[in-house]
């Protein structure tokens, strides 16, 4: 006797399946990172209009009370100029890094903004405040590039590779240069990154043995 095997979805189906549901993430991650980036856009303005200095409330080293500002310090920026060089690489990459899914990129927000952000606190001189999204930046940089070498996916190896050769000058960004410019976040930002690849990777399932269909 041999055995039929049952009927099931073809291959045009699964593509399809696969298509529809990529499509739907890049309208999703477009649409998150343009609020996203908007929010970053209306607090700077804020701060820009507002008496008092919201820059104040970043990341200060060595200080227990600035430790809360490591989940403010994406949002702040010293000035438009700082904002508007963060804003197009952020839109750019957080839109490749939310691709597979708004629950993974809040993830590999999470973990990149909390490496960073304790990177910069311990690692800066003591009482410097630092703010600004560049941290974020790196992270999803590092965080693209890593997803396709742990997922193992055709599709995140190509947009790894290619970010990997478009923004691979950032990586200069990662050692101590020009005065002013936090080379801790952007490090820590891109180990962030890499970490959250690792542990958001897809869970590939085990392998069971198919038994023989002859009888």
């Amino acid at each position: 006797m041999t055995g039929l095997p049952p009927a099931g979805r073809s291959p045009y189906d699964d593509a399809r399946s696969r298509s529809v549901s990529l499509l739907a993430g890049a309208a999703g991650s477009a649409i998150l990172m343009v609020l996203i980036v908007a929010a970053m856009w209306a607090v700077e303005i804020a701060d820009y209009l507002l008496p008092g200095d919201l820059d104040r409330f970043g990341i200060r080293s060595w200080d227990p009370d600035g430790l809360p500002g490591i989940l403010f310090a994406p949002f702040l920026h010293a000035g438009f100029g700082h904002l508007m060089a963060n804003s197009l690489p952020l839109l750019v990459l957080g839109f490749l890094a939310a691709l597979r899914g708004v629950g993974r990129f809040v993830g590999a927000s999470a973990i990149i903004v909390l490496v960073s952000g304790i990177g910069v606190w311990l690692t800066t001189p003591p009482f410097y405040i630092t703010v600004g999204a560049s941290g974020l930046v790196f992270g999803y940089f590092g965080f693209v590039v890593a997803r396709g070498l742990f997922d193992r996916r055709a599709f995140d190896i190509v947009v790894g590779i290619v970010v990997a050769a478009v923004y691979y000058s950032l990586l200069w960004g990662v050692l101590p240069s020009e005065q002013g410019i936090s080379w801790q976040g952007h490090l820590f930002g891109l180990i962030g990154g890499v970490i959250a690849a690792w542990v958001l990777r897809r869970k590939r399932p085990a392998v069971t043995p198919v038994p023989s269909p002859y009888l």
